[in-house]
């Protein structure tokens, strides 16, 4: 059976001025090269020393008149697959990525989670599409994989491609598996597309990966006390934030949760580089 999108070692059938045909076998006796499920490799992608008989393996998708053909060039990604792509032009029905082929393989508008303009680079999955084309998605949730070979603290690369309010920030870790920022994570900034460096908090029975986009909280006090400092050299030397103050304003001023600013003026603190006030919190 030819399959479309993907990668196929097929015979020489028949020579033909314009190129030649392939199957998945010669014809058996009694089998006619008219019987046969045949497709078309163009003259220009015939390697010289290749005749009748002699294997290929070679590419199989549609050609801009929607017929099916072979190709010896190798795609960027093939059906099934996730990978990064970048767009070569965007016209009224969809974008057009650049894969390795003549022609370019078609990102319909609604196959987008954002808007993407040429130059870009979008982390896509190649499917057949309703009309039996092939076709991008950046809808990549059900390509991804299950972890392999990750541990707590690990840290990783991964691109984001979906954010849901009160759930999260998806990520795809190494652009293979599947991962989350949880949404009792900060995330605030991060938008779909963005390129991530995060850290493995949990691995999930399922495989799933929990994420955080901050270090060990050891480490972590110390980069957060370094923001505390700044925005209270930013303010006058004061900001009116403490124990009393809701999580949702110290989130909003600084970007981190209320434990997380309470472990950091106490390291300031013991350090001899703040005073903790009634109404908030000072430099020395």
């Amino acid at each position: 059976m030819l399959e479309l999108g993907q990668r196929q070692r097929l015979s020489i059938v028949k020579k033909v001025d314009f190129g030649v045909y392939l199957a998945e076998h010669m014809p058996v006796k009694g089998e006619s090269e008219k019987d046969m499920e045949t497709v078309l490799l163009p003259a220009k992608q015939v390697p010289e020393e290749f005749d009748v008989g002699d294997s290929l393996e070679v590419f199989l998708y549609k050609d801009s008149k929607d017929r099916l053909i072979a190709t010896v060039n190798e795609p960027s990604i093939t059906l099934g697959e996730i990978a990064r792509l970048r767009v070569a032009q965007v016209s009224g029905i969809g974008a057009f990525l650049k894969w390795g082929l003549e022609k370019d393989l078609f990102l319909p508008f609604k196959e987008q989670t954002r808007k993407v303009k040429e130059g870009d680079e979008v982390l896509v999955a190649l499917y057949i599409d309703k009309s039996s084309r092939l076709a991008a998605t950046m809808k990549i949730y059900p390509y991804l994989k299950t972890a392999e070979n990750y541990k707590k603290d690990d840290m990783v690369d991964g691109t984001v491609y979906q954010l849901v309010e009160h759930y999260g920030a998806y990520v795809a870790v190494d652009d293979k598996y599947q991962g989350m920022i949880p949404a009792r994570e900060p995330w605030d900034g991060i938008q779909p597309g963005d390129r991530v460096n995060v850290r493995v908090t949990a691995v999930k029975e399922d495989g799933k990966l929990d994420l955080s986009l901050r270090e060990k909280a050891y480490i972590q006090m110390d980069a957060d006390g370094e923001k505390i400092l700044a925005l209270l050299k930013e303010k006058g030397g004061s900001l009116p934030l403490g124990d009393k103050s809701a999580p949702e304003e110290i989130k909003k001023a600084l970007g981190m949760s209320k434990n997380e600013f309470k472990r950091a003026i106490g390291r300031l603190y013991k350090k001899q580089m703040i005073e903790i006030m009634p109404d908030g919190i000072r430099l020395v």
